[in-house]
């Protein structure tokens, strides 16, 4: 008689059972991290739970009020793959949970970065007589919550650089105004990734000269999810009211020299404070004798916007790497070649870290 017998889950595969489980908040817990909770018992998962969206209960919480049977808590072991918050924010402590159901152990991918944290909840935990395992899959929990590390400490978002260019190093023809229609260059494909990465993203920023010749929408209309804040570079406020970017589909910020004082009308007005306008449309004032996007990525921490996609131009991409101000970079190459037109930005690293076919374009990825 042959029998049966069930191997053991190893901790790598619970933490990455928890990142897996973390991953389905993307774009929905900023600016608070990704995390997952397992709860397991004699090798069964008994408890799962993750932190779903922002201001909403952590991961521990909803793992803990999974569990059916309350009584196996005291028996078994809870998998984490960020350490447990030991201070209160918008929901209570989670170590003080874990130790009033009286887990004995307690395995935890990463620390926490936060000061407020950062290895206080591992302390608190040992000091009840829990038994804490820590670095489990790191560098997995790291990757998983990249944005918010950066957050912590960088003080800035995550910056994203992206754009889609010819084999021949062009990223649009030579263009006037708004009766050309730029280069296509993105296939069916890596649009609708695109927007899909969208939903990922806090915000996403354009100059003025993409505005104006492109009229883009910067929306993720063909992704289900929350559109990223659109934000854009209108010095001299001369974006037509008229325009994509004031259609209140998503919440919009010009980043302006004066912002408008008074709401004018008109269907071309080159203030976009009008009739139907102006619902979830922001002007923030820069001073343009400094540099510009210090000031902006400031904004944006301030206002716990954690990431950003910068999708162009050319020259407020190449500002941003002339600056060394990215974290991420997304070249998209088609194999068409047009011999003239606006070049794509230089970018300094030559070996990106993935390179993948979306069927005739590839898609490089960097990383710093």
């Amino acid at each position: 008689m042959t029998k049966n017998y069930r191997l053991p889950i190893t901790d790598y595969q619970l933490i990455n059972r928890c990142l897996q489980l973390a991953s389905f908040a993307q774009g929905k817990t900023a600016p608070n991290p990704l995390v997952a909770s397992v709860i397991v018992h004699n090798g069964e998962i008994i408890g799962e739970g993750y932190h779903q969206f922002y201001g909403g209960a952590h991961a521990e919480v909803n793992a803990i009020n999974s569990v059916k049977n309350c009584d196996l808590l005291s028996k078994s072991t809870l998998y984490v793959n960020l350490e447990p918050c030991s201070h209160f924010g918008k929901t209570p402590p989670c170590v003080d949970l874990i130790i009033a159901n009286k887990i004995p152990k307690v395995v935890v991918g990463m620390l926490d970065p936060n000061p407020k944290v950062n290895g206080k909840g591992i302390e608190k935990l040992r000091n009840a007589g829990i038994e804490v395992v820590v670095g489990v899959e790191e560098k997995k929990c790291r990757e998983l919550n990249k944005i918010f590390i950066t957050n912590i400490e960088k003080q800035r978002p995550y910056i994203l650089l992206k754009w889609a260019q010819t084999s021949d190093g062009f990223i649009d023809i030579v263009r006037q105004n708004t009766d050309v229609e730029p280069l296509k260059i993105s296939n069916a494909v890596t649009k609708t990734l695109n927007h899909q990465l969208r939903t990922q993203y806090s915000a996403i920023l354009v100059g003025t000269k993409t505005a104006l010749l492109d009229n883009p929408k910067l929306t993720a209309t063909k992704w289900a999810g929350k559109s990223p804040v659109r934000m854009v570079i209108d010095k001299n406020l001369i974006l037509p009211s008229s325009y994509n970017i004031f259609d209140n589909s998503a919440e919009t910020i010009i980043f302006t020299k004066q912002p408008p004082l008074t709401p004018q009308k008109g269907e071309n007005s080159p203030l976009p404070i009008g009739e139907g306008l102006g619902e979830g449309l922001e002007f923030v004032k820069l001073n343009f004798d400094e540099n510009i996007i210090p000031q902006i990525l400031n904004y944006l921490h301030i206002n716990k916007l954690s990431s950003i996609i910068v999708e162009g131009g050319q020259q407020l991409l190449q500002s941003f790497i002339d600056q060394n101000l990215w974290d991420e970079c997304h070249i998209e190459t088609s194999p068409q070649k047009i011999s003239n037109g606006i070049p794509a930005p230089i970018f300094p690293k030559e070996k990106p870290c993935k390179t993948i076919f979306y069927r005739e374009n590839s898609m490089q990825e960097f990383r710093k």
